[in-house]
């Protein structure tokens, strides 16, 4: 609400009464050196879709993101939150501008979209690298351009193999077995629980079970069957066909960024993806 002109000023207002202490203005940086972070709008490859009613990206198309400062470049450089495995979740609650969005709840399509972006304002498009040719196997310098990643979305699916529910799930047939296998996406949530069971085991020298372990998060009924014991029967019993198959669809229905490009090895000439 703006002042008027006696309170600007400190005159004695009309009563008489004694003029309010005067609050001390903020004081500019004296060498000039006020800055105010940009931020940019993140296309989501969900587009809102699969997130339910009540959450902050439900319905919305972009996420508002702030350009990574010197405060983000100690987060990933911090031992301590490397080794906890949380310094990328830390690094997205900084750039966020909506508190109420939360890493661990954006599925990991969104996920990588931000990451991508963040990496792309901060450090430019180019991401250098070395990449082994297939053919020859030499090990060559490569170069990748972040800004010809390809949103992938369901609906760009040519010949799906799926159908979608009114509840953001998926519906899957299962070509050996005849079961519809109704599936959901992953979100950092499940991230992290997929990476601690993944230490968990390596600590126990116990072998891993990834793909399994990833279908029992993703895998919400089986001919409408929602019990997890009887779900869990039949993922360790799957026919290789099926489990194979569940897996292709799945990354097909999965919205996510594509950042296959074409690789041409200079040492051999051969070219790739």
């Amino acid at each position: 609400m703006s002042r008027n002109n006696d309170e600007r000023s400190g005159a004695m207002p009309n009563d008489g009464a004694p003029p309010a202490p005067a609050m001390a203005a903020p004081q500019a940086n004296s060498i000039g050196l006020n800055f105010v972070v940009p931020t940019e709008h993140v296309e989501l490859p969900t587009r809102g879709e699969f997130y339910p009613e009540g959450h902050p990206l439900h319905g919305q198309q972009t996420l508002e993101v702030k350009h990574m400062t010197a405060k983000e470049e100690d987060i990933l450089t911090s031992r301590t939150l490397l080794k906890k495995g949380i310094a990328i979740d830390k690094l997205l609650e900084s750039i966020i501008m909506d508190r109420r969005v939360k890493p661990a709840d954006l599925t990991v399509g969104d996920k990588n979209a931000v990451i991508v972006a963040a990496r792309q304002s901060a450090y430019g498009d180019e991401y250098e690298t070395k990449v082994s040719c297939p053919v020859c196997t030499a090990t060559v310098d490569h170069v990748f351009y972040l800004s010809h990643a390809r949103v992938m979305h369901p609906e760009d699916v040519e010949d799906p193999g799926f159908t979608t529910t009114d509840k953001g799930t998926f519906l899957i047939k299962l070509p050996k077995t005849g079961f519809e296998a109704e599936v959901r996406l992953l979100t950092g949530k499940d991230e992290q629980w997929l990476a601690k069971a993944m230490e968990q085991k390596k600590k126990a020298r116990l072998g891993e079970t990834t793909l399994t372990d990833q279908m029992r998060l993703f895998i919400v009924s089986v001919n409408g069957v929602t019990d997890k014991a009887q779900i869990n029967g039949f993922i360790n019993a799957m026919p290789a066909v099926d489990s194979r198959h569940l897996r292709k669809v799945y990354k097909q229905v999965t919205p996510n960024l594509d950042l296959t490009q074409e690789f041409v090895c200079s040492s051999c000439g051969a070219e790739s993806q």
